[in-house]
């Protein structure tokens, strides 16, 4: 099957950019529409990227699920991020599902960000981190990092052209990564705290 059999799936939402913001977070793809429990990033229920800043930020890995447990809370997510100085957008703007499903593993990126784009709204940021793998695939093929990457948990330093960031790989926060959501919170303090943002 080609690609022009296949859906072309364009990015549903826009970069969310506070002011000021100090960190980009880029995952690489919203799941289908149908996983959505609000229109933000990460909407997925089961993604416990809202749980794990629930742990860093505030011992409780409910602190952003609402009353009755079932969703996040979106207003709050929002303005926490900007209070913190926390950009959040993906790495692909354009995809082909391989599978129908939510895995990275059958996604295929058809267009990746516009990262000099985005950093040009971000004067302040000064540091990029990756929530997942494909997510680092598709950024590695925008910037000049030393070889080897990171390791999960690790930054290294990056430059687009004249803009220089660290880079961090973090662990995903899907399920489907194999390790507890404590494990990956533990690992994600430390980047929030070396950032200055807790």
């Amino acid at each position: 099957m080609t690609v022009e059999e296949r859906t072309r799936e364009v990015h549903p939402l826009t970069l969310f950019a506070p002011e000021g913001a100090r960190l980009l977070m880029l995952g690489s793809f919203p799941p289908p529409r149908e996983r959505w429990r609000m229109d933000f990033f990460y909407p997925n229920f089961q993604n416990d990227m809202w749980r794990i800043f629930g742990l860093v930020f505030f011992g409780d890995k409910s602190h952003f699920l609402t009353d009755d447990g079932h969703a996040f809370r979106e207003a709050e997510l929002r303005r926490f991020l900007t209070e913190r100085g926390i950009a959040i957008w993906d790495t692909a703007m354009e995809v082909s599902r391989l599978q129908g499903n939510a895995s990275d593993k059958f996604l295929e990126v058809l267009r990746p960000i516009d990262l000099r784009q985005t950093l040009a709204l971000l004067p302040s940021c000064r540091a990029i981190a990756v929530t997942g793998q494909k997510a680092l695939d598709t950024l590695l093929t925008l910037v000049s990092v030393p070889s080897p990457p990171p390791k999960t948990g690790e930054w290294t330093e990056a430059a687009l052209d004249d803009r220089h960031f660290r880079l961090y790989r973090m662990p995903s926060s899907s399920r489907a990564y194999p390790l507890s959501v404590e494990k990956k919170a533990e690992k994600y303090r430390r980047m929030f705290e070396e950032m200055g943002l807790k």
